[in-house]
């Protein structure tokens, strides 16, 4: 019922951000993969509240527990099951919005869907819910560097109308990790930050755009018609938080191209491997990857609850004025960085599970 995402490696998640604990269900991992658990953890710091000045101040370990699905750190082939607990919750910082709905917050939809929704902190659509998607993205990032040495890396590129120049062929852990905002370009990461700051201080909010990338992919992932790999990759992303674009290599800016400037050309090698001249397909042709670089990017839009007083309704329907609570990024792309990196590897791992079978890897 809309938590389980994914074909044969497939995720299911559960919990609420101001309930006892949120978790996943990583289900089709193929056995005897060996994993590092601290780099599932080090994702889940990543992704963590408090870790900065332009983050929400809520104070959580995200220490990570591993329930099932591992014998000495190798993979069974049974469904994984791993929560983090919630510590920091405060309950009482949501009482005026139980009957009072946040613009552009999953507050209204939610009651008018189900007649109830959970009080504190957004419930299922909070952005904790991501924790799960994370931890086995994790695993998923593993699996992928494993089989074919694939790498999935994502970062901040724009921030309000400060945007990045930045080469996607050359950008490093190391630099997207520098700094505060997530972006590898240091002199723009500078002005985020302080427009961040800015914002914030004026009790309101921002959104951006986050770049990923994924290098040395598999060639043949991605099904015909409806499970094109970029569709699964659409359909992954945007199933974030605070989401509202999706584009994959030359994206809207191909439209101002006629065919014979968009075309990627295909080049002669020694080894018989496909190669293009150019890559405005984004490493992805006829929803199938090509061994390019696999180029996303995603919008995400500026955080729905602030501190500034809004006009808005309550649960009957009468005018009201809400003045924002509780503790919220003023903007969530730095911590939205690993996430986009998890839904990017989730997809990839379930369509090398697909295309070369679940027991055949190890």
């Amino acid at each position: 019922m809309g938590s389980t995402f994914g074909d044969l490696f497939r995720i299911s998640t559960f919990g609420e951000s101001h309930g006892g604990a949120v978790g996943v269900i990583l289900e089709g991992c193929p056995p005897r993969l060996e994993l590092d658990i601290q780099q599932i953890q080090a994702e889940l710091d990543r992704r963590k509240p408090g870790q900065s000045k332009i983050t929400t101040p809520r104070k959580e370990a995200d220490r990570v527990e591993i329930l099932s699905g591992l014998v000495e750190n190798q993979t069974l082939g049974t469904p994984i099951a791993m929560i983090v607990r919630n510590k920091d919750h405060r309950p009482a910082d949501y009482q005026e919005m139980k009957s009072i709905f946040r613009p552009s917050h999953a507050d209204a939809t939610y009651k008018f869907k189900y007649g109830i929704q959970a009080p504190s902190g957004g419930g299922r659509a909070s952005a904790r819910e991501t924790i799960g998607r994370v931890a086995a993205g994790a695993i998923a990032k593993q699996l992928l560097s494993k089989v074919n040495k694939t790498e999935v890396l994502a970062w901040v590129k724009r921030i309000h109308d400060i945007e990045a120049e930045i080469n996607p062929n050359l950008v490093s852990l190391k630099d997207v990790e520098a700094n505060l905002v997530r972006c590898p370009n240091q002199t723009s990461a500078k002005l985020m930050v302080e427009r961040i700051e800015a914002i914030s201080r004026e009790g309101d909010s921002c959104g951006g755009v986050i770049e990923c990338v994924v290098r040395n992919a598999p060639v043949g992932l991605g099904m015909p018609v409806f499970d094109k790999l970029e569709a699964d990759l659409a359909k992954a992303l945007m199933s974030l938080p605070a989401t509202k674009g999706f584009e994959i290599g030359s994206g809207f800016k191909g439209t101002f191209l006629k065919g014979s400037e968009h075309n990627d050309a295909f080049i002669p090698t020694e080894d018989g491997s496909l190669r293009t001249a150019t890559n405005n397909s984004g490493g992805i042709q006829g929803g199938i990857s090509n061994g390019e670089l696999i180029v996303i990017r995603v919008a995400f839009k500026p955080t729905a609850t602030i501190r500034k007083d809004q006009q808005t309704i309550d649960s009957e329907g009468n005018a009201t004025t809400l003045i924002g609570k509780g503790r919220h990024d003023p903007c969530v792309l730095p911590r939205a960085v690993p996430m986009v990196e998890a839904m990017v590897s989730l997809v990839l791992a379930d369509h090398l599970v697909r295309q070369q079978g679940q027991c055949s890897l190890f």
